[in-house]
């Protein structure tokens, strides 16, 4: 059950990302790939298994190596998640920064913009 509960949000959040992505506003495009790259980080855990136990254990605790999760998947999406928020924050500034510049944020507007050049 909570495979097809997953595969259905996954479906969704790409979904809606793909349609932000496609749009004419810069920073709905921005929140498109935001969306599209935390959905590739769920899928990427979900790919890495739910079951199993934590890495890491308790003082003498000893614990089946075959039953624990591992560890490399949620390094990978937290590093991830991590230049994905700056990423995002860099590109919100660029587009603020295109908008003071050329007085709006539509793609059509600005190519346009850029043919009478």
């Amino acid at each position: 059950m909570t495979q097809v509960v997953l595969a259905v949000v996954l479906g969704a959040m790409f979904a809606v990302g793909t349609f932000l992505l496609l749009r004419r506003d810069v920073v709905r495009v921005v929140w498109g790939v935001t969306i599209i790259s935390q959905a590739t980080n769920v899928y990427l855990v979900t790919m890495g298994g739910l079951t199993g136990s934590v890495p890491v254990l308790g003082h003498g605790g000893h614990v089946d190596p075959s039953t624990v999760t591992d560890p490399l998947v949620q390094a990978l999406v937290l590093t991830a998640i991590v230049i994905g928020f700056g990423t995002t924050a860099f590109a919100l500034v660029l587009t603020y920064r295109v908008y003071e510049e050329h007085g709006t944020i539509d793609l059509r507007e600005l190519g346009e913009e850029e043919v009478e050049l």
